[in-house]
C-alpha cells in the first residue's frame, strides 16, 4: 500500500479498457495489506483480476515448512474468494531466498504472457518503503516483476516461450506499483472494504503465529480511509500508476 504525500488531492486511476488485471506478490497474505480492496472493487465491475504468488510462504510460520506451505497456499485460496480472484498460481520458489535474475523474470514473463493482463500490479522493489525496511522476497520479486512486464512483450527476450510453449509476446498497457508515493487511487467503497478485511482474515493459522498482529479490522478500513483522505473520498487505495503504451 502506498503512502500519500503533499497536499495535492489524487486523482482516480483510469480504468478506460482495462478488463484483466495480474496482481505479482512473493508470499501468502502480501496483497491483504489494502491492495485486495481495489480488488475486491475491481472484481465487483466485472474486471477479471488473477493472482501470481513466487512462493508459498513456507519460511514464514511457526511449524515445518512442508505443513506451512500446504496450510498458507489453502488460506491464500480463500482470501482469493473473498476478493473474487478465480485464478491463483503459486510458483514455488524457496520462501526467504528469492533470488532477482533471469529465472525469476522469466517465470513471471511467462505467467504474464498466459494471463495476458492489462495491467500488472507489484512492489516497487524499493529498500525503503511507506512501512520500513521492505522484505528481500519483495525487492527481488518487485524488481523482477517490472523487468518481467517488458520481458514478456519482447519475443527475443526468452524466445523459449514462445518457440517452445507457445506463449505469445503480451504488452500490459499499465504497471501499478505499490510500497511508493502514490500518484493516482483507485476508490472503494464499503462493501470492498469490507471483501478486503475478510480476506486478510482469511489467514487464520498464520495470523495465529504472529500475537503482536493487530486484528485485521482494527487497521485495514484506517489505511483505507487515510489514502481516501488524499483522494477526497471516504476509502482509496494508493498506487503510483506507470502507463506503458495505449
Amino acid at each position: 500500500m502506498s503512502e500519500s504525500t503533499g497536499a495535492a488531492r489524487l486523482e482516480p486511476w483510469d480504468e478506460t479498457g482495462i478488463e484483466r488485471i495480474l496482481v505479482v506478490v512473493a508470499h501468502p497474505d502480501d496483497a491483504e495489506y489494502g491492495t485486495s480492496a481495489a480488488v475486491a472493487q475491481w472484481t465487483s465491475r466485472g474486471i477479471d483480476v488473477g493472482y501470481l504468488l513466487l512462493t508459498a510462504g513456507e519460511a514464514g510460520m511457526q511449524r515445518p515448512p512442508e505443513e506451512a506451505g500446504p496450510l498458507r497456499a489453502e488460506e491464500q485460496r480463500r482470501a482469493g474468494e473473498a476478493v473474487g480472484i478465480e485464478s491463483l498460481a503459486i510458483l514455488g520458489f524457496p520462501d526467504g531466498m528469492v533470488e532477482y535474475g533471469l529465472p525469476l523474470r522469466r517465470a513471471i514473463a511467462r505467467e504474464i504472457r498466459r494471463f495476458r493482463p492489462d495491467a500488472v500490479v507489484t512492489g516497487s522493489g524499493d529498500l525503503f518503503v511507506g512501512w520500513g525496511l521492505d522484505h528481500a522476497d519483495h525487492r527481488a520479486v518487485g524488481l523482477a516483476a517490472i523487468d518481467a512486464v517488458r520481458d514478456a512483450d519482447n519475443r527475443w527476450v526468452f524466445p523459449e516461450l514462445l518457440a517452445e510453449e507457445g506463449l505469445e509476446p503480451w504488452g500490459a498497457a499499465w504497471l501499478l506499483l505499490t510500497g511508493r508515493e502514490s500518484n493516482s487511487v483507485v476508490e472503494v467503497g464499503e462493501d470492498a472494504v469490507g471483501r478486503a478485511v475478510a480476506s486478510l482474515e482469511a489467514h487464520e493459522a498464520y495470523l495465529a503465529d504472529l500475537p503482536w498482529h493487530p486484528a485485521p479490522a482494527d487497521f485495514i478500513p484506517d489505511i483505507l480511509t487515510e489514502m481516501g483522505k488524499a483522494a477526497g473520498v471516504p476509502y482509496a487505495v494508493g498506487f503510483d500508476a506507470h502507463r506503458l503504451k495505449e
